[in-house]
């Protein structure tokens, strides 16, 4: 295990949401601070920072990880998502963005950029999903506004709407 200088700032290089990002860091700097406040990523909200509520969500190398519990110097060449990531273009919201909005999937906002990321993270892998499966998904995210409710609606019409496209782009193939 390499043992770093606590004073001193480390490259710390990575893909962040396709693209390739750089920065500096000190080795116990957090992953949430160092995408909001060195790389501009302001999306991964920084909530219990215990790892409890969820708001910090994001994907490394594929995996969900809470980024208030990540060092920023452990993603150095690696893959990271954050929910500016679910959109495919600046003007466009994702499908399961879009689905939280028709559905008022939230209110304050607070909790929702972690939430999305997991269920996002948990349809690619369990495209038909039940709600009792969605339910245990966002079991892990604390949220004082929506109720849930709404938010399972979202991401069951998600589902619904990624599989009619998939099966689109099966018919077309």
């Amino acid at each position: 295990m390499t043992r770093l200088a606590s004073a001193t700032r480390h490259p710390v290089r990575f893909t962040l949401n396709g693209k390739p990002t750089e920065g500096e860091a000190e080795p116990r700097l957090l992953l949430t601070d160092f995408l909001r406040q060195h790389i501009g990523a302001t999306g991964t909200h920084v909530g219990c920072e215990h790892g409890v509520c969820g708001a910090c969500t994001v994907t490394v190398d594929g995996m969900l990880t809470r980024a208030c519990l990540t060092l920023a110097v452990q993603v150095d060449g690696c893959d990271v998502r954050t929910v500016e990531g679910l959109a495919p273009a600046v003007d466009r919201l994702g499908i399961l963005q879009a689905a939280f909005r028709r559905h008022h999937a939230l209110q304050c906002g607070f909790c929702t950029a972690g939430i999305l990321m997991s269920l996002d993270h948990f349809l690619r892998h369990h495209p038909t999903p039940s709600e009792s499966e969605i339910r245990d998904v966002i079991g892990g995210h604390l949220c004082r506004c929506t109720g849930y409710t709404p938010i399972i609606t979202a991401a069951l019409d998600a589902a619904a709407e990624l599989a009619e496209q998939s099966r689109g782009e099966k018919a077309d193939a």
